[in-house]
């Protein structure tokens, strides 16, 4: 078996997301890729092959098993050295991680999320709203409509002040791009860590009921949580907690409007809401490679090895158009497809605790933006829509529409 073939350059700025996991798949079900600064890894292109992965005991989440890392081969200011390496559950395996999930956890059981419902609702009135007094011009839905949201729902959760939203969102997309400069890169943990740090100080001398202040007090109160995972832990939520809602409502809007027949088969209740929540999470999630895991072991994968050591990326948007999974019409939105045991929150142990959360946000949002505005549709045409510069976060940087009433 050739355990090092050749390694097929992953497109930083995301240009074809999709084209680019056709060719993937195409070239087998597990491929060596070339990832900004020339960082090799592997991305495994099929669904059940990733589903395997993702509960493997043969890799890891923690960085010290990165072989390209502890080699210094792994550039200073790589743009995403501060995910792969940020202290928290996602980079946490075994007992750690159990020890780190726990303290997450306790903010997202069933109880607490169907607890949340009246202030989504209460919030997605208040910027339904706003859009209707807006007046009759083109209105970014994603800046507008799709990120205020979930950047207010964990806010609350966090206890994050209002002023402070876009300073998070903005060091949050800088965090999740693959084409940030190196002195971005640094500036950018600099900052965020910063301004977590003002938060602790802030919740320290003001607790509240805010998940911040009850991690504080898990740090506080003993030896369950260090300072580094306190900000690390933080970091993860927040920048989770409301991007990939973001995407996900921002990708659900673009593709009903771009489906009309699909549009009208869940504005005329033919087909409910959620059946277009999960489409989307299968045709066009909100992460479309999470990094990173780690090889323990040299692990087949056909007629390869990916080697001890090595890195694989979690490719959810190849797998999730997988034809051997979801049949010839893969590449095809279709909310009528029988409901898609997509991986695009996960699987295993990293199972993504704020998943319920993301689906009340979007089961709330899509019909309350599609109630309100029956006749929206794009201000552009869908090719000029322009993607994120990430093979992460997946979506596009603005979704202009013309609302039309309301």
């Amino acid at each position: 078996m050739d355990s090092q073939p050749p390694l097929f350059r992953l497109d930083a700025s995301a240009g074809d997301l999709h084209g680019e996991n056709r060719r993937l798949r195409a070239i087998g079900p597990a491929v060596r890729v070339r990832l900004p600064g020339g960082v090799p890894a592997w991305v495994l292109t099929r669904h059940q092959l990733l589903q395997e992965l993702l509960a493997d005991p043969r890799t890891a989440k923690d960085p010290a098993h990165w072989s390209a890392l502890r080699a210094g081969e792994v550039p200073e200011g790589w743009p995403l050295i501060g995910m792969v390496t940020n202290r928290g559950m996602t980079t946490a395996d075994g007992e750690e991680h159990r020890r780190l999930r726990d303290l997450v956890a306790q903010a997202f059981t069933a109880r607490r999320v169907t607890a949340m419902r009246p202030r989504v609702e209460a919030i997605t009135r208040s910027l339904l709203d706003a859009l209707a007094g807006g007046g009759t011009g083109p209105v970014d839905l994603r800046r507008h409509f799709a990120y205020p949201l979930p950047m207010a729902v964990i806010g609350d959760l966090l206890g994050v002040p209002d002023e402070r939203f876009d300073d998070f969102r903005n060091l949050s997309a800088s965090l999740t791009s693959s084409v940030t400069p190196p002195e971005e890169t640094l500036t950018t943990q600099q900052r965020l860590h910063a301004l977590l740090a003002d938060l602790v100080a802030d919740r320290r001398k003001r607790p509240g009921e805010d998940l911040t202040s009850q991690l504080i007090a898990a740090r506080d109160d003993g030896d369950r949580l260090s300072e580094p995972e306190l900000i690390g832990t933080l970091v993860l939520v927040l920048v989770a907690g409301h991007g990939t809602t973001l995407n996900l409502i921002t990708n659900a809007t673009a593709a009903l409007l771009t489906h009309p027949e699909q549009r009208a088969a869940v504005t005329t209740g033919q087909r409910p809401w959620d059946a277009v929540v999960e489409e989307t999470l299968r045709w066009d999630p909100p992460v479309a490679h999470f990094p990173l895991r780690y090889a323990l072991d040299d692990i087949p994968v056909g007629n390869v090895v990916i080697p001890r050591g090595e890195a694989i990326l979690a490719s959810y948007a190849a797998a999730g158009r997988d034809p051997d999974r979801f049949g010839p019409d893969a590449a095809e939105f279709d909310t009528a497809r029988p409901r898609p045991t997509h991986l695009s929150f996960g699987h295993g142990p990293h199972y993504c605790l704020g998943a319920a959360l993301a689906r009340l946000e979007a089961g709330i949002a899509l019909p309350g933006l599609f109630g309100r505005f029956p006749d929206m549709e794009l201000a552009v045409p869908r090719a000029e829509l322009v993607p994120l510069p990430s093979f992460v976060s997946n979506s596009v940087q603005a979704l202009p529409v013309t609302l039309y009433g309301g």
